[in-house]
């Protein structure tokens, strides 16, 4: 059964048409992962999923609760998390805090000089760190992590929300190939034990192929194949996109367009 439903979703910006007419669904539990060229709309797509953007006519169901006219924290608390292109965490705090502060905001506590947000949730934090093999790290500011721990915890802020629908965009951008796989590894098998919906978008096609259960190719704000890993890669519209032709996807690869 779908969990969630896009349906017709259009957008254009002045005479520009980012998104025209994109429909597709994600069951419970699935993870679909949509590609396409830079400037396919991808980006576009997720910040109308999100509320971010309003757009032109469509429609997003979630669990059958229309989305479109919701604001994107009201839309949190339906449930959907979202981790960005550019890690967004507080520079500021620990990376135990960034934790604590999700989970405080998650169960909708207020914190006072009788109760300190330093005591909240501590335990919760520590045992979500170490999921994602941060543990060792929780006392460290955040501010001198490495990249690929920010990203680490940037996913694990999203997890401590308890989300129902994941959305990753370009979850590994900026990352080594070894520790993209090794991110997006992680996440599937989370998400997996949890049972969350993921919908990604992702340029490097080794994690792609190795990660998604099924696929969406944009193309200048349409949508062009849907499918398994299998047939998309074997999709000779989807191959002349983004190889020009004359090629396949034989072994993944990065995107580069």
């Amino acid at each position: 059964m779908s969990f969630l439903q896009v349906k017709n979703l259009s957008k254009s910006f002045g005479g520009n048409r980012a998104v025209h007419n994109v429909s597709f669904e994600l069951k419970k539990g699935e993870l679909l992962a949509l590609i396409g060229p830079n400037g396919a709309g991808k980006s576009t797509c997720f910040n109308m999923l999100y509320g971010i953007l309003s757009p032109d006519e469509g429609s997003v169901q979630l669990g059958g609760k229309e989305l479109i006219g919701m604001k994107p924290r009201d839309i949190w608390r339906l449930g959907v998390g979202r981790t960005f292109q550019i890690t967004a965490v507080y520079n500021s705090m620990s990376v135990i805090e960034n934790v604590q502060m999700a989970f405080i905001s998650h169960h909708h506590k207020a914190f006072s000089t009788f109760s300190r947000a330093a005591r909240l949730y501590r335990d919760d934090a520590m045992r979500l760190l170490e999921l994602i093999s941060m543990a060792d790290q929780a006392d460290r500011a955040a501010n001198i992590l490495a990249y690929g721990d920010l990203k680490r915890l940037e996913l694990a802020v999203a997890l401590a929300h308890d989300p129902d629908l994941l959305l990753m965009d370009e979850p590994t951008a900026g990352m080594a190939p070894t520790e993209r796989r090794a991110l997006m590894k992680l996440a599937a098998d989370i998400v997996a034990d949890r049972g969350v919906s993921v919908l990604f978008t992702e340029h490097d096609m080794d994690v792609v192929f190795e990660n998604a259960h099924r696929l969406l190719v944009l193309n200048r704000g349409e949508l062009l194949a849907e499918g398994s890993v299998d047939e998309v890669r074997a999709n000779a519209q989807v191959q002349e996109v983004y190889l020009g032709g004359g090629a396949t996807f034989a072994s993944g690869g990065s995107e580069h367009a």
